[in-house]
């Protein structure tokens, strides 16, 4: 069956339109940098900074550190492109997860973690060894802290949901071949008509 010049030029024009109108989708913001990094190991942190590549809003952030336990300290503070979460003071060695979910310039909601180090923090007063007050002569006074029970082994940081895995996951592939099957369609419409007596 011939088909004519202005179905081909419809279906064409059909299939362009399905894939300029899918562009935006993939233009999701996305996580640009974090501070700490991720899998970054650092001596101190006292609030933590993730930077996106477009302005964002309604900020939610959680640092989790060993035993699930949570570490920030109000909520995050948005400028522009970047949220800003204290920490209830400086965090002790150990391994931190930071979890965000934020709302991107284009509505799509973005998630992931970060997972990071401490390593060599300074130790907080209370866990300082103090010895007892004894007698001259006596046997030599013992700390009074215990030291600390060692991580379990198979403790592992959460594995990063990337934003871009998020974007990835939109059906474009979908839009642009039902595009294409309208266009098609319309084509052969168009070409049917034209043969009618």
């Amino acid at each position: 069956m011939k088909s004519s010049p202005l179905a081909a030029v419809t279906a064409i024009l059909a299939a362009l339109l399905v894939v300029v109108t899918a562009g935006p989708a993939l233009a999701h913001d996305a996580l640009k940098s974090s501070n700490p990094a991720k899998d970054a190991t650092v001596k101190s942190v006292d609030e933590v900074k993730l930077e996106f590549t477009g302005k964002i809003r309604m900020p939610f952030v959680s640092v989790r550190g060993p035993g699930d336990t949570q570490h920030q300290s109000g909520d995050p503070e948005v400028d522009g492109r970047v949220v800003t979460q204290r920490l209830k003071g400086e965090l002790p060695d150990g391994d931190y997860t930071i979890a965000y979910r934020v709302v991107s310039s284009d509505g799509h909601p973005i998630e992931g973690e970060v997972p990071f180090t401490v390593k060599g923090a300074s130790p907080s007063p209370s866990a300082t060894p103090t010895q007892s007050a004894s007698p001259a002569g006596s046997a030599t006074a013992q700390p009074t802290d215990q030291p600390a029970a060692p991580e379990p082994a198979g403790s592992q940081p959460a594995q990063e949901v990337s934003a871009e895995d998020d974007a990835a996951a939109f059906p474009v592939w979908l839009l642009i071949v039902v595009g294409a099957l309208v266009g098609i369609g319309i084509g052969f419409l168009l070409s049917a008509r034209k043969k009618k007596p």
